[in-house]
């Protein structure tokens, strides 16, 4: 009898409404909440991704599309060019003219040949820049940081304005200042134009680049410093043998933005044509040719043409860059 009990008092508290989640059901149902919430997750990030995409689009994809649309075409006129104008479609020739074009590709290669020297010293500098700043204490580093980004933070314009004052032979205090220990320099002239040049560049942009590369650093896990003072290293040692390795990917990241932006040098070398035309020609850098084309010669279409082959210049020089200094990480 009170086995009997028993059973029926277990029965009544498992009770005919009480039902205990089958393990089919419930296998179920986790797996699918997750992956709801997976998705749910997905869309959000891709959501903060959106006006990344719409700016991207808008600004590079769609430019770069109207450009190479506006390349295969070209204006021409009946009679003898004072009636009407109409646009047909030349297929390549525009790109066949650019690629015989020798101003175009005197420009590009005597920028390519500044990059050669500009750029070394320019992110050697900011590597300086950017270990010293390791090495320092953090408010230290903190407060130099922020004055080495200052040039940066001034407009292209604006930096390149100031420059050509200072360079001025007659206002600027730079050249006076030489002529008093008795050396003549015309900063315009054709011998030391690119010199000119390329401290202005490497001033406005050594800062950003040295903060990508003291970011870098930042990185690099502060054991391995402790260890190589164990082992009676120095500190140029450690910088040279530690630190500098482990900052290969920045520096390829800088020299790769910087190729690019080299060969797109167009606001210091218009400035710069303002004070010496003579030694700043129409083609002195392809940017400058394009612009010629486009707004003194009203040939659009064939800028466009012009334009098309610079990013394709700027895309394989990028590359080769990359895979010239890529190398696995430490």
């Amino acid at each position: 009898m009170s086995t009997t009990t028993a059973d029926k008092t277990a029965a009544g508290a498992e009770g005919p409404g009480s039902r205990t989640p089958g393990p089919r059901r419930s296998g179920l149902s986790s797996p699918s909440r997750g992956a709801r919430r997976r998705r749910r997750h997905a869309f959000r990030g891709a959501g903060f991704a959106v006006p990344f995409f719409l700016g991207f689009l808008f600004t590079f994809v769609a430019p770069l599309a109207y450009a190479l649309y506006q390349s295969f075409f070209n204006i021409e006129s009946s009679g003898l060019g004072i009636g009407t104008q109409k646009e047909v479609f030349v297929g390549f020739d525009n790109f066949t003219r650019g690629l015989q074009d020798s101003d175009f590709w005197s420009g590009t290669i005597r920028v390519l040949l500044f990059a050669c020297v500009q750029i070394p010293i320019m992110l050697g500098l900011a590597l300086t820049m950017a270990l010293l700043l390791d090495g320092a204490a953090r408010r230290t580093a903190n407060r130099y940081r922020l004055a080495f980004l200052v040039p940066y933070m001034i407009p292209g314009i604006v930096a390149a304005l100031m420059w050509l004052y200072i360079y001025s032979p007659r206002l600027g205090p730079l050249t006076d200042g030489l002529g008093a220990v008795g050396i003549e320099a015309d900063f315009y002239s054709s011998a030391l134009i690119w010199i000119s040049m390329g401290n202005l560049l490497t001033w406005i942009h050594m800062g950003f680049n040295m903060l990508i590369i003291y970011g870098a650093l930042q990185a690099v896990p502060r054991e391995l410093f402790d260890a190589a003072r164990v082992d009676g290293a120095s500190e140029l040692r450690i910088a040279l043998s530690v630190k500098v390795p482990y900052v290969r990917g920045a520096l390829v990241l800088t020299g790769m933005l910087s190729i690019i932006a080299t060969l797109q040098l167009f606001n210091e070398p218009l400035l710069f044509r303002t004070t010496a035309p003579e030694t700043v020609n129409k083609s002195w850098t392809p940017t400058l040719a394009i612009y010629n084309q486009a707004f003194d010669s009203n040939n659009y279409h064939y800028a466009a043409a012009l334009s098309v082959i610079l990013a394709l210049v700027a895309g394989g020089a990028s590359f080769l860059f990359y895979k010239l200094t890529n190398r696995a990480q430490p």
